[in-house]
């Protein structure tokens, strides 16, 4: 207990799955959380949850940038700073390359990359007066191999790897750090239809959201000080290679 304490941390994505996991985990080790997300009525639920004195909800649209700086102000103004944020919100959609929409791909890079760009560059301000922060993103396994059909998921999943390298580099000598989080298969409404003996991952099942938290919360801590512009993989070895079934 305690391992964020004193941290104040804004989560994009925030309302449920992943998002609402890191929420619980963070404010579980002292945190305050904003949660931000487009689905209100779910947003709101989490944060009554969590308690007024820990947690609010802030609408956000993480493809705008005046969203951001609400957001951002509403952490500051509420709890004092802004040490951490969470750029977990994104999208996937599917389509073979032969029947490429380039309005879904538009969709997919606006929430995914510049929706991640534009958390970053909300957080810099606030977290240089805080003298320094954690800024964590959401990437995927798919930033690290390619998926037929999820070309615009797959781009903007390796994109927020290099967006976070540059970053880190750049914001180093104001102690802001940046690293990225890669889960693989994660348990949530939208894999819930997926039977286990059906995946090809060495661990022989999908992740649970809070497996995933445990490391975003190791991120926000100090624990990880000497951490930036790295990549967790929490992916069940599905990046390692396929197992052999007896």
């Amino acid at each position: 207990m305690g391992r964020v304490e004193g941290k104040v941390a804004l989560i994009s994505g925030g309302a449920r799955g992943m998002g609402a996991a890191h929420a619980r985990a963070l404010a579980a080790e002292g945190a305050k959380v904003v949660i931000g997300d487009i689905l209100d009525a779910d947003g709101a639920k989490l944060a009554d949850e969590l308690g007024s004195d820990t947690a609010r909800f802030v609408r956000l649209d993480v493809t705008q940038s005046q969203d951001w700086q609400t957001a951002v102000q509403c952490a500051v103004e509420e709890f004092g700073s802004l040490n951490v944020v969470v750029n977990n919100a994104g999208i996937a959609k599917y389509n073979t390359l032969e029947n490429f929409d380039v309005a879904a791909w538009q969709q997919v890079l606006d929430v995914n990359l510049t929706g991640t760009m534009l958390g970053m560059h909300a957080a810099v301000a606030p977290m240089k007066s805080a003298g320094g922060g954690s800024i964590i993103n959401i990437s995927s396994v798919e930033g690290i191999r390619g998926t037929a059909g999820l070309h615009g998921y797959v781009a903007s999943k390796w994109a927020v790897r290099g967006l976070a390298k540059a970053a880190a580099v750049e914001l180093a000598p104001h102690n802001i750090r940046i690293n990225s989080v890669l889960p693989g298969l994660i348990r949530t409404r939208m894999t819930i239809a997926i039977p286990d003996d059906s995946l090809q991952i060495p661990l022989g099942r999908g992740a649970k959201s809070a497996e995933v938290s445990t490391a975003v919360v190791f991120l926000a801590s100090d624990e990880s000080s000497y951490m930036t512009g790295a990549d967790l993989v929490i992916d069940g070895g599905l990046s390692v290679g396929i197992p052999h079934k007896g």
